[in-house]
C-alpha cells in the first residue's frame, strides 16, 4: 500500500514529462530558431553594406582634392560630389531599423545620387590627360574601382540574406512563431537590380 501511495505523484507527472519529451524535438525542428538566425544573418550582411559605402565616402575627399588641383574650374561638378557625399552620409539605416521603408528609401536615394555625382566627376577627368596620369589619382581610381566591386558584392549578399529572412516570416512552420512569439517585420531591400545600378566608370 505504501508503494502505491508513493508512486502517485510520479504517475501524475508522467503525462507532463511525456508532453515535454515529445515537444522538445518539435520545437527544435519547427523553426523557432530559424527567425532569429536569419535575422542576425541579414543584419550582418547589412553591416557589410554600410562598411563598403563608408569606405567609398572616405575616398571622396582625397579624390576631389586631387581633381581640384588639375581642374579647379570644374567647380560645379566638384561641389556636386561634395554635396552628394554630405547627404549620403547624413542618412543612416541601422540594422535595428531595416524594416522601415521610408528610411531605407532615403538611404538608397542618397547613395544613388552620390553614385551619379561620382560618374559625372570621373567623366570630366577625361578632359585632363595630366590628371589621368597623376599617380595619386591612379591610386584613388584603383581604390574606388575596388570599392565599387565590394559594394556590389555586399549588396548581393544582403539581398540574398533578406530574401531568406523574409521567407522565414511567411512560410510554415516558422510563420507560426511570428503569430505567437516574435513580432518581426520583413526587412527592406534594394529595389533596383545590381545590373541596373549606375556604377562610376573608372577605366581609362
Amino acid at each position: 500500500m505504501r508503494i502505491a501511495i508513493s508512486q502517485r505523484p510520479a504517475l501524475r507527472l508522467l503525462p507532463a514529462f511525456l508532453v515535454l519529451a515529445v515537444s522538445l524535438p518539435f520545437l527544435s525542428a519547427c523553426g523557432f530558431n530559424t527567425i532569429p538566425t536569419a535575422e542576425e544573418k541579414a543584419k550582418a550582411a547589412w553591416s557589410e553594406v554600410l562598411n563598403q559605402y563608408q569606405r567609398r565616402a572616405d575616398l571622396i575627399p582625397n579624390l576631389v582634392e586631387t581633381v581640384k588641383a588639375y581642374a579647379a574650374h570644374e567647380r560645379e561638378t566638384l561641389e556636386a560630389v561634395v554635396e552628394a557625399r554630405a547627404k549620403a552620409t547624413q542618412v543612416t539605416v541601422s540594422p535595428e531599423t531595416l524594416a522601415d521603408p521610408q528610411a531605407f528609401e532615403k538611404f538608397q536615394a542618397g547613395q544613388s545620387e552620390l553614385t551619379s555625382a561620382l560618374s559625372r566627376l570621373l567623366a570630366v577627368v577625361e578632359n585632363y590627360p595630366d590628371l589621368k596620369a597623376n599617380q595619386n589619382f591612379l591610386a584613388l581610381q584603383a581604390q574606388l574601382e575596388g570599392t565599387e566591386n565590394r559594394i556590389a558584392v555586399a549588396r548581393r549578399d544582403y539581398i540574398e540574406a533578406v530574401r531568406e529572412y523574409n521567407t522565414t516570416l511567411r512560410t510554415f512552420p516558422s510563420i507560426v512563431w511570428t503569430w505567437i512569439w516574435f513580432d518581426n517585420e520583413p526587412y527592406q531591400t534594394f529595389t533596383v537590380p545590381d545590373d541596373k545600378i549606375e556604377v562610376p566608370e573608372v577605366k581609362f
